[in-house]
């Protein structure tokens, strides 16, 4: 590892963002709306990241800050949604990254995935999870070629979709009123075209 203070650095900020993240979610003020002290964490960690790349110029990968300084990277580029230009760079650098055996390539299927969902497309390798038009816990957006994502996930190391999806229901209300699930949709499409990952319609 040639930058353990960069590691450090991010490691601490990600540990950060998910004290803040549990704590908000425990009181019930982290659903809804995306909370302020949520995003300003989001925001700062995010133009420390951005400083981070300009000053390596590449992803800070494992062979730099250690497969932990990496891994909080990619939370912190995940978690900075207000920022669309920041997370199509790190996916880019990612990508690079991965190809060069320095990075986990599960990683190219989150960032991926988060930024299709923003721009309103489908996803490739259903990360992503929310509730669907009638309420029922999954993949949302929907998932592109549904019958070939497994083979998709494979590749970059993830276990088959169902089983991620029934993981990640344990923590979750398995359906939701549609009439909520339609809101908070809504509040998502404005934050999309308002910061940018998508034009006016």
């Amino acid at each position: 590892m040639e930058r353990p203070d960069v590691a450090d650095e991010l490691e601490r900020l990600a540990a950060e963002d998910l004290t803040v993240r549990q704590r908000l979610a425990d009181t019930g003020e982290l659903f809804g709306n995306y909370h302020p002290e949520m995003q300003a964490i989001h925001r700062r960690n995010g133009d420390r990241l951005q400083t981070i790349l300009d000053e390596v110029g590449a992803w800070p990968g494992n062979q730099l800050v250690d497969d932990g300084g990496s891994e909080a990277a990619l939370l912190i580029a995940q978690h900075d949604i207000a920022n669309p230009r920041l997370m199509r760079r790190c996916l880019d650098l990612y990508t690079a990254a991965v190809e060069q055996g320095d990075a986990e390539p599960s990683g190219v299927a989150f960032l991926e995935d988060r930024i299709r969902a923003f721009e309103g497309r489908l996803q490739r390798y259903g990360t992503q999870v929310g509730w669907d038009d009638n309420g029922d816990f999954g993949p949302w957006p929907a998932v592109e070629e549904p019958d070939r994502v497994d083979e998709r996930r494979a590749a970059l190391g993830l276990a088959p979709l169902a089983d991620a999806i029934r993981a990640a229901g344990t923590e979750r209300p398995p359906r939701r009123a549609v009439d909520t699930v339609l809101r908070e949709r809504r509040q998502i499409d404005d934050f999309a075209r308002e910061t940018g990952w998508r034009g006016a319609d």
